[in-house]
This record gives structure tokens, C-alpha cells and sequence, in this order.
């Protein structure tokens, strides 16, 4: 009788063993993948790459008044611009266009970094962008249609 318990005890053990070798692997790898998502957000964050080399393509873009961020970084993205809303989120909140982005109708082109575009969104860089409403508060969302033929009204400034 006693034989037998030795054994079950043995493979009891060794069960054990295997089981908390496994957690430990699981958690090995956990930190590992933790570790490189990590590494990446930072990399895309700090590593300003355009989307596109030499001319690229210029891309009209809506941002509508009381827009956040990561709206705008959604908007960004679906138009080709950028690669990820949340790394915007965080480029804005580290650029010294924080809390500066503006409504409007904006010119921008594939081949501009993150912080090019935060000053053209911010209004610091007004080369080449259309014409912002009526001038008098800066903020407006309606774009001036005269060079258009009124294309782009469909901003919806509620």
C-alpha cells in the first residue's frame, strides 16, 4: 500500500511541475509581447516617418468644431496620413500644438510628418491652405467655396 501512494505522490508532483513550468512560459512570453507593443508605441511616437517619399499626394480634409483628437487622428488615418489615431493622440499631446488643433478645411499631403501637419491643423502654418470662414473668430468650420464651385459644404457647422 505504501508503494502506491508513493507513486501517485510522484506523479503528483511531477503534474505540478509541469504546470508551473507552463505558467512560468506563458508569463515569460506575456512580458515579452507587452515589452515589444510597448516598444513599438514609443517608436512610432518619437520615429516621425511620412507616409509617403518624394511629392506625395495632397488630400483635402474636413475637421469639424468640437472635434477631439483622436477624431482627428481617425480622420487622419482614414484619409492616408497618418498610420495610427493613438499614436496622434500622443504626438499632440507631446508637440507644442497641444490643445491648438483647429476646425476647418485643410490642404495636407502624404509626405508631411505628424508635426507638419499639427501646424498646418493649429493654423501656424497657413501656406497653400484654403481660406477659413468669414476670418473674424479663426475657428469656423465653413470653407470658403469661391475657388471650389462649391464643392466641400458638407462640413455641417451646427
Amino acid at each position: 500500500m505504501a508503494k502506491g501512494i508513493r507513486k501517485q505522490g510522484a506523479a503528483s508532483i511531477m503534474a505540478s511541475g509541469f504546470f508551473r513550468l507552463a505558467v512560468y512560459a506563458c508569463i515569460i512570453f506575456a512580458v515579452i509581447f507587452v515589452g515589444k507593443s510597448a516598444y513599438d508605441f514609443g517608436y512610432a511616437i518619437f520615429n516621425e516617418v511620412p507616409m509617403a517619399e518624394g511629392e506625395g499626394t495632397d488630400i483635402t480634409v474636413v475637421i469639424k468644431d468640437g472635434s477631439s483628437v483622436y477624431q482627428i487622428g481617425k480622420i487622419l488615418k482614414k484619409k492616408g496620413l497618418i498610420e495610427d489615431a493613438k499614436v496622434f493622440v500622443v504626438q499632440e499631446k507631446l508637440s507644442n500644438y497641444k490643445k491648438k488643433l483647429q476646425a476647418g478645411t485643410y490642404i495636407l499631403n502624404t509626405n508631411m510628418t505628424a508635426e507638419e501637419m499639427m501646424a498646418i491643423l493649429a493654423r501656424e502654418n497657413v501656406d497653400g491652405q484654403p481660406t477659413q470662414g468669414d476670418g473674424t473668430d479663426g475657428n469656423s468650420a465653413v470653407q470658403d467655396t469661391s475657388e471650389t464651385g462649391g464643392e466641400g459644404t458638407d462640413q455641417g457647422t451646427e
